[in-house]
């Protein structure tokens, strides 16, 4: 009897250390898997889709199944193994990953637009390079048979207007599909893909192709829509398109001097918003930016390219959304935006990931009380715990 009850008292350390050991991981454990996992529920499901606005000149009120579903992010920036470090790979496409992901199954579009830049290093990438790039994309953004998605050129992909080349353009069309001046049609919508690169205005071999291909789609659209400026003769023979204005999607912005009118939380830093924007390099050129707006009058452009949020009018009527970075990598609040669109009108909410800083602060956070419990654990705290309790029952004794 006396053996088994000193075998006990002995074991009972033990089992303390591993019950200690055992809370300890499930404490990590929780901390990992809420902010690797569950923060981007929690975050994106507060997210709504916008209630699309009847107009007066639709004849009945649209109905669900008639809205389409858009998801627009941009500037995606993948790294590729030049500049890409393995630790800001894993850490910032891990983010990207989860941030889709959980978007698709919580809000579940139908379709998904990119604003080009998708990957960092296109414009120098090998082929055995461009391949592993492309794999990690497919498996970051891997989607559904049900939901649709749509990439487009950006500098980073084909490279700046200097560096770009036929191949490049032809590598990156054939995984994606993507041709510069084509439409697409959902829902009777009409969605413009602009290779935003091309619109150089010299003359190259790309730029020739690329324009030439939106001339036409212009005339097809305008003949569409009867504009006064195309009679019935030049649009005998032309293809009918839905009749409805379209959106431009493209990277670059059209011209705007700078950031200075941008406002909101994720448009640009303080410092950054005078800084004059350079054409071709920034925005398009004032030239590019006017054949767009007149070949197509778009109700609405949609562009990436900056990193930052911003809203501007063109011509007074025509709106530009500026879609912010979908990476930690370029924000510390990374966003998309959700559209609600129908042949005639379009509502649009921005949807925020959840900030870097409150992830580090959350870990920050927790490594320290991981400290605290287990120096308390070893008794390291036991002495200011001890003297505190002894200040507080000599007061009470008082």
């Amino acid at each position: 009897m006396l053996s088994s009850s000193s075998t006990a008292v002995k074991n009972l350390p033990l089992k303390r250390k591993l019950c200690f050991l055992l809370k300890l991981v499930c404490f990590v454990s929780s901390v990992l898997i809420f902010c690797e996992f569950l923060i981007y529920y929690v975050v994106i499901f507060q997210c709504r889709w916008p209630n699309v606005k009847s107009g007066a000149h639709m004849v009945e009120k649209e109905t669900s199944a008639s809205v389409l579903k858009a998801i627009i992010l941009a500037d995606t920036h993948l790294l590729g193994e030049i500049k890409g470090h393995w630790l800001d790979k894993l850490r910032r496409e891990w983010q990207m990953e989860r941030s889709f992901q959980t978007a698709l199954w919580l809000l579940q579009p139908d379709i998904v637009f990119i604003l080009g830049d998708v990957f960092d290093e296109g414009k120098w990438s090998s082929p055995q390079a461009w391949a592993d790039d492309v794999r990690r994309f497919q498996k970051m953004f891997r989607h559904s048979v049900f939901t649709e998605l749509v990439a487009i050129a950006g500098n980073h992909d084909v490279g700046f207007h200097y560096e770009m080349t036929t191949y490049k353009v032809n590598r990156f069309e054939k995984v994606f599909n993507f041709t510069s001046g084509k439409l697409i049609t959902r829902k009777g919508i009409n969605f413009v893909l602009v290779n935003s690169v091309a619109m150089e205005g010299d003359g190259c071999a790309v730029c020739r192709t690329s324009e030439a291909k939106l001339v036409a789609l212009s005339h097809k659209l305008n003949c569409s829509q009867q504009k006064p400026n195309h009679s019935n003769k030049r649009c005998s023979d032309v293809e009918k398109l839905p009749a409805s204005e379209p959106i431009l999607l493209q990277h670059y912005p059209l011209y705007r001097k700078s950031d200075a009118e941008c406002t909101g939380e994720d448009s640009a830093p303080p410092e950054e918003k005078n800084i004059p924007f350079k054409e071709k390099y920034d925005v398009l050129s004032q030239e590019a930016s006017q054949k767009l707006l007149w070949w197509f009058q778009p109700r609405l452009i949609l562009s990436g390219h900056t990193h930052s949020g911003c809203e501007v009018l063109h011509a007074g009527k025509i709106p530009e959304i500026s879609v912010p970075s979908f990476s930690w990598r370029n924000r510390n609040n990374p966003s998309f935006i959700m559209g609600s669109i129908t042949p005639t009108d379009f509502s649009l909410q921005k949807c925020f990931l959840p900030f870097e800083s409150r992830v580090f602060t959350i870990y920050c956070a927790a490594g320290a009380l991981l400290v605290i419990l287990v120096l308390a654990h070893v008794q390291l705290l036991t002495p200011p715990f001890y003297f505190a309790q002894r200040l507080i029952s000599k007061h009470k004794a008082v």
